[in-house]
């Protein structure tokens, strides 16, 4: 990656910390090939398995059987009447409805454009087409969003299909790349390590808070989880490839 650099390897100046293109690196110095193959064989491990257990989910929903379980887990997460942990649920959950949804991925590609990196800008953009593999999974699926009398459902603007949770999979997909790259890229470590902490407390928590706020059922949001991993994988491996191909020129 662009931090291991050596230090006679020389390198544009940086924008805001950021690691700038590179000139006259091999692809070895940069991406060690055992290492590469290692991950790479890591990665598709994890993504069948993600895939698999993906595909049993949608089987136990799909016929219905998970009822009690989702009811259960969605009752346990509404007791938690703490003033902070409701203001955390909701907050959570805001960048994934519109209009923020709509505006915060394309300013993220359009920000690393700017700051000279068109190819991550292209790829930040491809994350965000885990929004696609959503609206196409709930149009298969068409499962009703909770409804319970027991369940409380926040106010928001929601609709479709529950299955899966659409604000889990755009986050892995948008947010879980975003983290990937500044992990990479960014060289002030105080400032790397507090960014990408964030966005994986994003990840961590946006699930909970689907079925806090009584709009997703927790396998609705488990699946999601296994899906987007396996598009946030996928994505980073082909990032990989193209910085690759593109190192020699």
């Amino acid at each position: 990656m662009v931090t291991r650099l050596g230090r006679n390897q020389p390198v544009h100046a940086t924008v805001a910390g950021l690691a700038a293109p590179m000139r006259r690196s091999t692809v070895a110095d940069v991406f060690p090939p055992r290492l590469a193959l290692a991950r790479g064989r890591g990665a598709a491990v994890v993504i069948a398995t993600a895939l698999a257990a993906f595909a049993g989910i949608f089987a136990v929903v799909r016929t219905r059987r998970s009822a009690g379980v989702d009811l259960g887990v969605t009752l346990a997460l509404q007791r938690r009447r703490a003033p902070w942990f409701r203001r955390t649920m909701h907050a959570v959950s805001w960048p994934g409805f519109p209009p923020q949804s709509r505006v915060i991925p394309p300013v993220l590609a359009l920000t690393w454009l700017t700051f000279g990196f068109p190819v991550e800008a292209v790829f930040q953009t491809l994350a965000w087409g885990a929004s696609g593999i959503s609206f196409s999974v709930k149009r298969v699926m068409r499962r009703p969003r909770p409804d319970h009398p027991e369940i409380r459902v926040a106010i928001a603007r929601i609709g479709g299909s529950s299955f899966p949770s659409g604000h889990v999979l755009n986050y892995l997909g948008v947010y879980g790349f975003l983290a990937y790259l500044l992990a990479s890229l960014l060289r002030v470590t105080a400032l790397r390590r507090a960014l990408v902490g964030a966005l994986v407390a994003l990840l961590a928590l946006v699930g909970p808070s689907r079925i806090y706020l009584g709009h997703h059922w927790a396998t609705d949001v488990t699946a999601s989880y296994l899906l987007g991993t396996s598009y946030l994988l996928t994505l980073t491996a082909l990032y990989r490839r193209v910085k690759v191909w593109l190192l020699p020129r």
